[in-house]
């Protein structure tokens, strides 16, 4: 007797596709139902009653993919992703890539395994088609951006321009921006905000460098830079990681914060609040783009028509000991 994954198979869809075409359950393309209806016939299939209880059980879990648990953004990300997802029934599955090509195919190919429900992806190296092929329910979110997919992120540029502006009302002319890895998108608006802010003041000077998003790694080459470049008054990281790592690399070096240099970061995680000096930073509203990343995509698994657009999130500046207060 053909089963499900015969039918799955058959159709050139994922066994959760068809389960959830059985069930009656969530977000299918008529497409897919066209060639699942199509399977069925062929193979004339029926739904074995035990089977089709535990599909259903395992479409209610979601795969998160994230880039780097040890940058403490995404575990608050991923805590505001859990509280919604299992208030709604949905368990999370979470996938840590290491921004590695290699583990996020490792990783889909698991989650597909899994049958999960839906996906939220908060980066991706991969082109666009082998999301769609997944044929389930995904939404963008964070350093995501040109999919067609529901898509949540901050105003970025709107986060560099609020950047640039405390640091150059507050005296600072000579800065220096961590500019984070070039592929980001997200990174890439910080910068272009905070630049085209700068632009109208002559007096102003920035210098660029790609950094880590890792503290260590971000450390050592802050601390190279400004043993070349001892004129640096201001820096801002487009990550609270790299801001924490200019903190501790400036203080190493017997700079006085912020009455030699001041210093930002991008993000707003509460750890900031724990240095010495306290980090300023551009705080994204990270529960809420978490919880509303999962909002839409329970949304989607369950059926409802979800708007395929970007939606951004107005970021707040936290002003705290690294800068001064005027």
């Amino acid at each position: 007797m053909a089963n499900i994954k015969d039918v799955a198979r058959l159709a050139g869809v994922s066994v959760a596709t068809v389960s959830r075409y059985l069930n009656q359950k969530g977000y299918l393309s008529e497409k897919s139902k066209k060639k699942i209806e199509i399977a069925i016939g062929e193979l004339n299939y029926k739904p074995n009653l035990i089977a089709r209880s535990l599909s259903t059980k395992q479409d209610s879990s979601i795969g998160l993919l994230l880039p780097d648990i040890t940058n403490p953004f995404f575990p608050e990300l991923a805590r505001a992703i859990e509280d919604v997802s299992m208030a709604k029934g949905y368990s999370i599955i979470l996938c840590n890539t290491d921004d590695s090509v290699e583990k996020e195919i490792n990783y889909l190919q698991l989650l597909k395994q899994k049958y999960v429900a839906g996906l939220i992806i908060t980066m991706n190296h991969l082109p666009n088609s082998v999301y769609m092929d997944l044929d389930i329910p995904i939404v963008g979110l964070d350093r995501v951006e040109n999919l067609p997919f529901p898509i949540i992120t901050t105003d970025n540029e709107l986060g560099g321009e609020m950047a640039a502006k405390h640091l150059i009302d507050r005296g600072s002319k000579n800065i220096l921006v961590l500019s984070g890895p070039s592929a980001e998108e997200s990174v890439a608006r910080r910068v272009n905000g905070f630049r085209q802010y700068s632009e109208q003041y002559e007096d102003v000077t920035l210098s660029l460098q790609a950094s880590h998003f890792n503290y260590r790694k971000s450390y050592v080459d802050i601390i190279d830079f400004l043993k070349k470049n001892p004129t640096i008054d201001g820096i801002f990281a487009c990550s609270d990681t790299d801001g924490i790592a200019a903190i501790k690399a400036a203080t190493a070096l017997g700079y006085a914060i912020p009455e030699d240099i001041q210093i930002m970061g991008f993000d707003g995680v509460s750890i900031g609040e724990l240095t010495s000096p306290s980090l300023t930073s551009v705080a994204q509203n990270i529960y809420l783009l978490g919880s509303l990343a999962a909002e839409q995509l329970i949304a989607q698994i369950e059926g409802q028509e979800v708007a395929k657009e970007l939606i951004k999130i107005s970021p707040e500046l936290i002003i705290r000991d690294s800068t001064r207060k005027e």
